[in-house]
């Protein structure tokens, strides 16, 4: 970029950039920042705790015009902290800040080399396949670099693309279904303006997704709030109604006891006869007739077991008391009733069982 002004502005530049005086008190050079905001206004301010809250005086000139004082302090909190100057392009800017008649400090420069260019205006998106166009108004001033910025809703950092001399901008490689946000800002080439400008602000942030402005890239709940609201209220009716079964269930079975299984009862009737009680009550009868032959053949045999075995009393000794014997000895040991005569036996029952003969009272008993 080229600058024009006098040919002694040059030298003025090269041999005064920067020039502290602290005239024989030793005191720090005061400090100050310099902002040109696309050559319309040049803001410059200091640091007021170095002046001990004394109010700064700054006198100015461009070119070859004579000193002014600034006609517009900043103030914060009663006293002087900067100055705002009209500019008018790049041109070089003389100043010197004074305490009283002391002065602090006594600079010039080119007021490009403190450039903050405007922020884009006037952004446009154009969506074609997967990538989007941003075009922009752009500066008249040259050597600026136009810088566009996006991500998606998924993505943590921004992504940069920068497009030198030209607001013309086009970001590949996006998704249709995603919603981007996107920013655009304008900066200075170091090569031209050095190393001390500033980049312009971000413009507003714009949401796209598919080639469509959005207000935001929120993404869609799963469920909307009055579809969440309906569904609670449908769960809540859900739970009650189950809850009135329950305890209707619980009064049923209190006032209708349950009517046992027949099947447990009577077994065999709905597996073999498929629930007929006629067949099923012969089959019954059946097997209780057969259970009492059954035990009657069992008597029997426990009858001629015991026949069997009286013979053997018979075969022993005439010396050893048979079962017969001792009923009749036991008998004999008895006491007398008094009441009866004397010479006569009690009178009682008389069983004979091969050969032998039983006489039983009421209070005797004989075990065979």
């Amino acid at each position: 970029m080229s600058r024009a002004g006098p040919p002694w502005a040059a030298a003025v530049v090269l041999l005064g950039q920067v020039v502290a005086v602290a005239k024989g008190t030793g005191v720090a050079p005061l400090q100050c920042q310099i902002i040109n905001f696309n050559f319309e206004t040049v803001q410059v301010t200091w640091n007021a705790s170095q002046a001990r809250g004394a109010n700064l005086t700054l006198f100015y000139k461009f070119h070859s015009d004579s000193f002014s004082q600034c006609p517009n302090y900043i103030l914060q909190q009663g006293h002087r902290v900067g100055c705002l100057l009209d500019a008018e392009g790049d041109t070089v800017l003389h100043f010197f800040i004074r305490n009283g008649t002391q002065s602090l400090l006594s600079k010039s420069f080119w007021i490009s080399d403190y450039l903050k260019p405007k922020s884009p205006t006037d952004v446009k998106f154009r969506w074609h396949q997967e990538a989007v166009t941003v075009t922009c108004t752009e500066l008249p001033h040259g050597s600026l670099l136009y810088e566009v910025q996006h991500k998606s809703t998924f993505d943590g950092e921004w992504q940069s693309k920068v497009e030198e001399d030209s607001c013309n901008v086009t970001v590949e490689g996006l998704d249709v279904d995603k919603c981007y946000l996107f920013r655009a800002r304008v900066t200075t080439d170091d090569s031209s303006y050095g190393p001390k400008t500033y980049p312009s602000d971000w413009s507003e942030v714009t949401y796209l997704q598919g080639g469509e402005l959005r207000d935001s890239c929120q993404e869609k709940p799963l469920f909307s709030k009055h579809t969440l609201i309906y569904g609670m209220i449908t769960f809540f009716i859900m739970f009650l109604l189950l809850l009135c079964l329950w305890k209707l269930h619980r009064v049923k079975k209190l006032l209708l006891p349950r009517v046992p299984d027949p099947k447990v009862t009577f077994p065999g009737l709905f597996e073999s006869h498929q629930g007929n009680f006629q067949e099923w009550i012969k089959d019954t009868q059946n097997v209780s007739q057969g259970s009492r032959n059954e035990d009657r053949e069992q008597d029997l045999s426990r009858e001629e077991a015991f026949l069997v075995l009286l013979p053997k009393a018979e075969e022993e000794a005439p010396g050893t008391p048979t079962r017969g014997s001792w009923c009749q000895t036991a008998q004999k040991a008895a006491p007398e009733e008094p009441s009866q005569p004397p010479g006569q036996g009690p009178q009682g029952d008389r069983l004979s069982l091969r050969g032998f003969t039983f006489e039983m009272s009421e209070d005797s008993y004989v075990t065979l």
